[in-house]
């Protein structure tokens, strides 16, 4: 799915590329420690499995490009569309401060 980059909204479920489990977004603009690298890297989404939920053992970290499939789009309003507005530039920001962007990392698995 690289049809340009529109941010989804929190709530959305996802199946990312040969993925074969939903996944529920949860959070946006995630910067996170990398396990392997020990950097700070940026991830566009963080999402839970679903339907099980949150547990931090197993949250993932993704990039809209690694979204296969968009199973559900969550609310949006316009509160959202004005955060989209200020995340973009947030997020040039940010990239600029880490890492390169996530390889779908998913966050406690050995």
């Amino acid at each position: 799915m690289n049809e340009g980059k529109k941010l989804l909204p929190l709530g959305s479920v996802v199946l990312l590329e040969e993925g074969l489990q939903k996944l529920v977004i949860v959070g946006r603009g995630a910067v996170y420690t990398d396990q392997q690298s020990k950097k700070d890297t940026f991830a566009d989404y963080m999402a839970v499995l679903y339907p099980s939920g949150l547990n931090p053992e197993t949250t993932i970290f993704f990039d809209h490009g690694n979204i296969d499939k968009v199973v559900f789009e969550g609310y949006s309003d316009e509160e959202e569309v004005r955060f989209l507005d200020i995340y973009s530039k947030w997020e040039t920001d940010v990239k600029q401060a880490t890492s390169k962007p996530a390889q779908s990392i998913p966050v406690g698995f050995d």
